[in-house]
């Protein structure tokens, strides 16, 4: 049995009735930011593709076959290779923006998925994210943790319980405060590479 995010109809339906409820707007706040040449991570059925500000050039990563299709529907021009998160086929450094809108709670190895991203960015590149997360209540993180199993067979991949921000930070990013918004188990941040020191440690 395929999950309910890796059927294209069913998924589009989910997300037009979230984004009709408030996701709409943190997602044109996840594109409206991108510059340059800007790697879409995930990008599913397309809906950030027609999204994206004039002059930006997007290419367009998603593993699964059956999502392609509508999303080359949604933007023709735009490119879309079919590789995971996990292995990008991108040399280092080439990206100015990589974008991950609802994509690191579903991908198989969230740290690589974070260190592939880190690669393919240049140095003064930034990590743009949408996600769900780990609930600060310690109650509800339980309970996330108790579905998990069920979950993210039925959805397909959708882990509800992943400390999302924290990965990114272990990952060498460094999270900035002026665009986080919190709103319940949502996050959106922007994120830049930590400096490194002469040690080889990072800082911010």
């Amino acid at each position: 049995m395929r999950g309910v995010e890796q059927i294209p109809w069913i998924y589009d339906a989910i997300c037009a009735f979230a984004e009709w409820r408030g996701l709409g707007r943190w997602r044109r706040w996840l594109v409206g930011g991108a510059r340059g040449r800007t790697l879409d991570l995930g990008s599913g059925t397309g809906r950030n593709l027609p999204l994206y500000p004039a002059g930006v050039q997007v290419v367009g990563v998603e593993p699964s076959a059956a999502a392609l299709p509508r999303a080359r529907r949604r933007a023709p021009g735009v490119l879309l290779v079919r590789a995971s998160a996990e292995a990008l086929p991108f040399r280092d450094g080439v990206f100015d923006t990589v974008v991950a809108g609802l994509v690191l709670c579903s991908v198989s190895d969230p740290s690589r998925a974070l260190a592939e991203a880190r690669r393919v960015l240049r140095p003064d590149g930034e990590l743009r994210a949408l996600e769900h997360v780990r609930s600060r209540h310690p109650w509800r993180a339980r309970f996330q943790d108790a579905i998990q199993p069920a979950w993210t067979w039925f959805a397909g991949g959708c882990h509800p319980n992943r400390d999302t921000e924290r990965s990114v930070e272990t990952a060498g990013f460094v999270i900035g405060a002026d665009e986080r918004r919190a709103q319940g188990n949502m996050r959106r941040f922007a994120a830049r590479l930590a400096a490194r020191t002469s040690t080889g440690t990072m800082s911010a």
